[in-house]
């Protein structure tokens, strides 16, 4: 059987609760991609962020919140309480955050995507359970609904977080 793609861009996120569907974003380089996934529900989403706070631009927040880590997160996470996740039991898991040679000098981006996430996890109270961050390749990134198996692409191999 086919299974349905919803492609999450950059500064977008989507949810889902039907089996049939594999959220997707692709070439994660100092963006951060983050699936939550509620097992006994089977409801899943998925965030592909840019930068770390909506501090740094909030008329831009206020224009894409997806964009950055505390803005997005948190419309994630009321989007699938919304539909009937338990947060206690979503389980996290990320990949991105790479060192990517755009942007200033120094600027680090990807580094403090991922110092971002973890701050915004912990004010949810939640962790990360699983990631791949860091490096300096993009990564596509997968997350099938019907078991909350979340899929990685880097550099030609393949591996589940």
């Amino acid at each position: 059987m086919t299974k349905n793609k919803i492609i999450i861009g950059i500064s977008d996120a989507n949810v889902s609760n039907n089996p049939q569907d594999i959220l997707e974003t692709l070439s994660l380089g100092s963006c951060i991609g983050v699936c939550l996934y509620d097992p006994a529900t089977t409801i899943g989403g998925m965030l592909h962020y840019q930068l770390p706070s909506s501090t740094m631009n909030p008329c831009r927040a206020k224009q894409n919140p997806l964009m950055f880590a505390d803005t997005g997160m948190t419309f994630l996470i009321d989007k699938m309480l919304a539909i009937g996740v338990n947060k206690k039991r979503l389980q996290v898991k990320i990949a991105g955050g790479a060192a990517m040679d755009t942007g200033p000098n120094g600027f680090d981006i990807g580094k403090r995507n991922y110092l971002a996430i973890k701050k915004v996890l912990w004010q949810h109270g939640m962790f990360i359970d699983t990631e791949d961050v860091g490096g300096s390749s993009p990564r596509n990134m997968y997350m099938d609904i019907a078991d909350g198996t979340v899929t990685i692409k880097i550099n030609g191999s393949e591996k589940d977080l």
